[in-house]
């Protein structure tokens, strides 16, 4: 005894660091890859769902422009994951691995056309396209929103494929008539690789298009809109089974055997890997945009808060939550606009700030308004101005104004699962526990923060190795709490009054 004693102090100092050393000596089974708005993921996991350790390579996108989102070249994108992937077996050790799965996490919303040939018609249209905003208004003349809002858990908003595509086949008829097949980015990577341009259920879901409950396209919908029913990719159950096409299998031989097990939305991957997978548990994301999410096992809720959105993971469940269109995205741009370039000084001052004590309003809607008005013309603004203000204020004030945004989703939320803790997560909070307390402070309500910094890589990870019966559930696998924020009661008082003074704003400028 003593002497298992002796050889595991003389080895890994932590816990941590000893379920690192053994996860890694066991043999890697599932590549899993994340493409986010912001760049290509991917890394290594074993049969348990532990991510082998060295494995991980990020690829970030060359352009670092917020407003570059609305519209990418599909192709380059592909270029970047198989750039990933070649990186990522590059390593001798990983390349000898015989990959069984693999899973694929890829952000929701985007549209794209392609011909009988399986060719680009148009670019990637993201969320933050909004030139569709102009179609919003008569979709909502001329169908009813309340109706389809229940039926496809999607409002009337530019991000999604009904105005999308309204708007292409007003905008470019031509386009439009020469498309064979409407699909997302995800599906236009799957087809590339493994010649399947099928669609996932919790791809096919956060397009408004899609019937919750009865996991198909909203046929009725599609045909009022005149769109071809052959023109909407098949949808597919989680595990299709599809191999990678020959000239990949050849280049990647630790994939030559591998089979697509889960393609799932980010904001699904991000709550998995988070260790929010019921309602026990509200995920709170800060990404390059933001969200609040539930996830629950059974259909859809009977009656969905007009401020709310609701998807699906899988077939067995779904998640209804909120998102906001700017989030890690404003404050990287108000930091670069104002040549803040000293993050550790800027956190230092915006700590210091007493909380709503620079005067200002910030209406956080640069890149548009989702939830909660889903406004189709909403702009951003900062009021109260001075010659006084100081660029970190200006900051201060739009976290605060961010955060605001997230407590009327909370109250939405509420309806649902009114005694659920709230856990945070993302990359932009990482390096900011001012923002978190602002979050806690703001909610009224304990803030816990944690969990792997890639989520969604290892959420889409488990969702496959659960849909293969290597683990049993997803709710079974633990995630660390790294620092929990309690609220300032005293504070929240005061940016409850502030919230007060952001919704007035809004109503007078933008609310219908």
């Amino acid at each position: 005894m003593s002497t298992a004693v002796d050889e595991v102090v003389e080895g890994p100092e932590t816990l941590a660091e000893l379920v690192s050393v053994l996860s890694a000596s066991r043999p890697a089974i599932l590549l899993s890859i994340d493409v986010g708005t912001s760049g290509v993921r991917a890394s290594l996991f074993n049969e348990s769902g532990d991510e082998i350790t060295g494995s991980r390579v990020i690829s970030r996108r060359k352009s670092n422009s917020f407003s570059a989102f609305g519209e990418l070249n599909p192709d380059l994108i592909f270029d970047q994951l198989v750039e990933t992937i070649d990186q990522l077996f590059s390593n001798s050790i990983h390349a000898s691995s015989q990959i069984r799965y693999v899973s694929i996490s890829c952000f929701w919303h985007s549209l794209m056309g392609v011909d009988a040939s399986g060719k680009p018609t148009t670019p990637l249209l993201t969320w933050a396209d909004t030139r569709a905003s102009q179609l919003v208004a008569q979709l909502r003349a001329n169908f009813d929103e309340g109706a389809i809002h229940t039926r496809t858990g999607s409002r009337f908003h530019a991000s999604y494929w009904p105005a999308k595509l309204v708007w292409l086949k007003t905008e470019q008829p031509e386009t439009y008539q020469k498309t064979s097949q409407w699909l997302g980015l995800s599906e236009y990577l799957t087809l590339r690789l493994f010649g399947d341009a099928s669609v996932s259920v919790s791809m096919a879901s956060a397009t408004g298009l899609f019937n919750q409950a009865n996991c198909d396209w909203d046929w009725e919908f599609v045909d009022q809109l005149h769109i071809s029913r052959e023109s909407m990719p098949k949808i597919t159950d989680t595990t299709t089974q599809a191999h990678l096409r020959d000239e990949y299998a050849q280049r990647w031989p630790a994939l030559n055997a591998a089979t697509l097990s889960a393609v799932v939305g980010d904001g699904a991957a991000n709550n998995i890997g988070g260790g929010c997978c019921n309602r026990n548990r509200v995920a709170l994301m800060v990404g390059t945009s933001g969200a609040m999410r539930l996830i629950s096992e059974g259909a859809p809720p009977q009656e969905l808060r007009s401020e709310l959105w609701c998807y699906r993971v899988d077939r067995s469940r779904v998640i209804v939550g909120g998102a906001l269109s700017d989030g890690g995205g404003l404050y990287r741009w108000l930091t670069d606009l104002m040549s803040l370039v000293d993050s550790v000084e800027l956190e230092s001052d915006l700590s210091r700030m007493k909380p709503d004590s620079h005067g200002l309003t910030v209406l956080p809607f640069w890149s548009g308004e989702r939830s909660t008005g889903w406004s189709a013309n909403a702009r951003g603004g900062i009021f109260g101005l001075t010659q006084d203000a100081k660029p970190a204020e200006i900051v201060r004030a739009a976290l605060e104004g961010i955060a605001y945004r997230f407590a009327l989703i909370a109250r939405a939320l509420d309806t649902i699962a009114p005694l659920a803790n709230v856990v945070a997560t993302g990359n932009a909070l990482r390096s900011s526990p001012t923002w978190l307390q602002i979050l806690s402070d703001v909610l009224g309500r304990p803030l816990m923060y944690g969990g792997s910094p890639e989520a969604s890589i290892r959420g889409a990870a488990l969702l496959a190795l659960e849909s293969v019966g290597k683990i049993a559930s997803i709710e079974d696998v633990t995630v660390a709490v790294d620092a929990v924020f309690e609220p300032d009661m005293d504070r929240h008082a005061v940016y409850q009054r502030a919230l007060a003074r952001q919704e007035d704003l809004y109503q007078r400028l933008i609310g219908n």
